[in-house]
């Protein structure tokens, strides 16, 4: 996969944040030596976040996200401050952009607050050093015999000397030098498993389990099915694509046992029958929600369902917006599953994108779709927010299999999993 082509979701997440005409947006710009973002003197022209998914060298693949000025005044900018709060959220890498002529504000002080809370690495940048001529030769724009002076500056004061780098978008001054600081914050390579690859051996052969029905996308497979098929190429193995239908005619063609089946959660009561039990099989859902590091606490969340009682209020959340259809799987199917299933009366609210509520308060149970489109971060925050709230939080496949009675089989792959 080209860098061009890398997910959203597994691209580093860099935000931009600032006050009005603190010269975010520019740069932004210089970083990329691109017009990427609306450059003006009138503040407040940046008004919602904006996201670029693009490659930064030395970073690679990356998603810059330029958001509305921290100073923002009015209703409408109040709400434009909490949109800019919520990046927050999925960012990876924060860069707290402060007008050097200036200084650091108190905006700029309580967002740097909360990037430090969330434990975001972070450079503050000092820009506009073409106007500050006093800070014009050292990467942190301070001459190299007045380095030990920079805490006292009114700008950095309280600002230890390796998180403040002065800048100049205007005419480049330290932008390469931001650009190495910036790859010095990238986290290390974690430990996170492969969506799939750890459980297969090369020439094994998986079956992928994919429906074509009316809510299928037309033309193309969706983003979990694609990273799954080019994670069992990476392990060597080989990948064998059906639809349900034609599921038992695949594996009686085969002439030997797939290692793995993989299937599509809203088949997994069919696919789960036609399935000997000798062969494993799990879901895409199960995978990711694995994959994203939040197995055990969806598998938990999941048997919460058969808690549910009469006038219960259940979230039902997806990463992405899409067209629904009528026979779509969250708004449609799963409530008619939960009913069926609980024999409860109970009420449904719906959110998509990046919309999820501050208050969970009132919810009995979220089941969120796999988050595909949402970076690790975000879903981590997701569920942290639930966990916050004591609020149980599964996901569509995980949920499907409890439901049909399939839970164990499908998890019983993840040897790890207590």
């Amino acid at each position: 996969m080209s860098l061009n082509n890398t997910p959203s979701a597994e691209r580093l997440h860099i935000g931009i944040f600032g006050r009005r005409n603190a010269g975010k947006s520019s740069v932004i710009n210089a970083l990329t030596g691109q017009n990427l973002a609306i450059v003006s003197d009138i503040k407040g022209t940046t008004t919602d976040p904006v996201l670029k998914a693009m490659e930064l060298l030395p970073l690679g693949p990356v998603v810059m996200i330029d958001t509305p000025g921290l100073d923002d005044t009015g209703d409408l900018g109040a709400l434009r401050i909490q949109k800019a709060y919520q990046v927050l959220n999925k960012t990876d890498i924060a860069i707290l952009v402060a007008d050097g002529t200036i200084g650091m504000t108190a905006e700029d002080r309580s967002i740097l607050e909360r990037i430090k809370a969330k434990s975001i690495p972070y450079v503050i940048v000092m820009n506009k050093a073409d106007l500050t001529p006093s800070r014009e030769t050292s990467v942190t724009g301070i001459l190299e015999s007045d380095v030990s002076a920079a805490a006292a500056l009114p700008s950095t004061a309280g600002l230890t000397e390796d998180s403040v780098l002065w800048v100049s978008a205007a005419d480049h001054t330290n932008i390469h030098e931001l650009k190495e600081r910036i790859a010095s914050l990238v986290p290390a390579e974690d430990s996170r498993l492969r969506i799939v690859g750890d459980l297969i051996r090369p020439s094994d052969l998986v079956v992928l389990v994919i429906p074509i029905d009316k809510a299928a996308p037309k033309g193309r497979l969706i983003l979990p099915q694609q990273q799954t098929i080019r994670d069992i190429l990476e392990a060597g193995a080989v990948s064998i694509v059906t639809r349900d239908t034609e599921l038992r005619q695949t594996l009686d063609a085969l002439g030997q046992k797939p290692a793995l089946v993989i299937t599509d959660s809203q088949a997994f009561e069919q696919v789960a029958r036609d399935v000997p039990d000798d062969i494993p099989l799990t879901s895409f859902s199960i995978l990711f929600a694995r994959y994203k590091g939040n197995l055990k606490s969806v598998v938990d969340g999941a048997r919460t369902i058969s808690l549910l009682e009469n006038g219960d209020t259940i979230l039902i959340s997806e990463g992405c917006t899409h067209h629904r259809q009528c026979e779509d799987i969250g708004t449609v199917k799963l409530p008619n599953w939960v009913r069926k299933y609980t024999g409860k009366e109970v009420n449904f609210e719906f959110t998509s994108g990046t919309e999820f509520p501050a208050e969970l308060g009132k919810y009995r149970l979220i089941i969120h779709c796999g988050g595909c489109t949402l970076n690790e971060r975000e879903m981590k925050y997701r569920l942290k927010c639930a966990a916050d709230a004591d609020i149980p939080m599964t996901n569509y496949g995980t949920a499907i299999a409890f439901m049909k009675g399939i839970l164990e089989r499908s998890i019983a792959v993840f040897q790890d999993l207590d």
